[in-house]
């Protein structure tokens, strides 16, 4: 695997938005092993970086601190590419300020894992986790699971399509938009899924910038973008789609027939983490029936066995997946992302 490298992103870090301090304290020395910490031994500032919208991870946090009322949790929260620059910036001056990170996908954490960043931790609730997604080395876990569908304006859209090549039809010329790579880490694995995948590669990224896709930050602002009624379609994760149709704007969301990439905003511990023992409390609590069942009421498809996913959306189980080899995603990524300019423009 490549080092992990810098990005275009970091002079963005000066405008990043921290919503409290980073800084951590309640030092212990790194367990490696499988058991969770009891809620009256955990203390301390945790500093909890993450790609979730803000307000899922004010709710995650809430509800930790229903269970581990003395840590006092700071949130940094970015999307995944400007978290992972910030990260390298931090490391550059010194010292990382995370302690456990929470971003969108496994190819991210996969890069922090070969350039030494992460802590081992097993957690004692990855037995009810798929193992195909947990690294083995328990660097990282999936916490849940967050397909990319095809979202419609039902207003715009009288037939709903059935497959991704819609974007490349006439019927959704200059209609269509998706989140960028360059922000995203769901678009920078969808990237590098359909790029490596038999019946798309570039040839289909290519005719969709040519039938008018647009590109835009991320994927929050995709679906604003579809609900509007500015653009007809959308390429974005479906939990963001069903929680704007339950809010009964005019939007539909498909599962096309081809398949679709998951990602599984994996957890994991830094390894200069100061507070150690307040991160392995977080990550299983997240990994927890009670966390899982907390990720179902925001809106997540769970990742847990026996958490059932909410209204609209499909588990694990009922969906046709893109597969993308991680560590090979991993590797190819800022290859992906150039090209990806190449095609679409910064």
């Amino acid at each position: 695997m490549i080092p992990f490298k810098k990005t275009l992103l970091l002079p963005l870090l000066a405008g990043m938005i921290v919503f409290s301090g980073c800084s951590a304290q309640g030092q212990a020395t790194p367990d490696q092993g499988n058991s969770g910490a009891a809620s009256n031994s955990v203390s301390g500032k945790l500093s909890f970086y993450t790609s979730q919208p803000e307000e899922d991870a004010g709710k995650l946090v809430n509800a930790f601190n229903q269970k581990y009322p003395d840590v006092q949790v700071s949130i940094f929260r970015s999307g995944t590419e400007e978290v992972t620059a910030k990260i390298q910036a931090e490391r550059q001056a010194g010292k990382t300020q995370a302690d456990v990170l929470l971003l969108a996908d496994a190819v991210t954490f996969e890069n922090l894992k070969s350039d030494d960043l992460l802590l081992a931790y097993k957690s004692p609730e990855l037995s009810q986790i798929p193992t195909d997604l947990v690294d083995p080395d328990g660097m990282y876990a999936g916490t849940k699971v967050m397909a990319t569908v095809l979202a419609t304006n039902t207003q715009k859209v009288t037939a709903q399509p059935t497959s991704w090549q819609v974007l490349t039809m006439p019927e959704s010329k200059n209609a269509s938009i998706m989140p960028s790579p360059l922000y995203s880490g769901a678009a920078a694995y969808n990237i590098g899924v359909f790029s490596r995948t038999d019946g798309f590669g570039w040839d289909f990224l290519q005719e969709s910038k040519m039938n008018g896709m647009s590109v835009i930050k991320g994927n929050g602002a995709v679906i604003k973008a579809v609900a509007s009624g500015e653009k007809s379609y959308g390429v974005v994760v479906d939990y963001l789609v069903a929680r704007e149709k339950a809010k009964g704007s005019p939007v539909e969301l498909i599962y096309p027939e081809e398949g679709v990439p998951i990602i599984t905003e994996p957890i994991g511990i830094m390894k200069e983490a100061a507070n150690v023992p307040a991160a392995q409390a977080f990550v299983d609590f997240v990994l927890s029936e009670d966390g899982q069942k907390l990720s179902a009421e925001i809106g997540y498809s769970p990742i847990r066995e026996g958490v059932a996913p909410p209204e609209g959306l499909k588990g694990v189980s009922e969906m046709k997946i893109l597969p993308g080899d991680a560590a090979k995603l991993a590797v190819d990524r800022e290859t992906d992302k150039q090209q990806f300019i190449n095609v679409f423009g910064e």
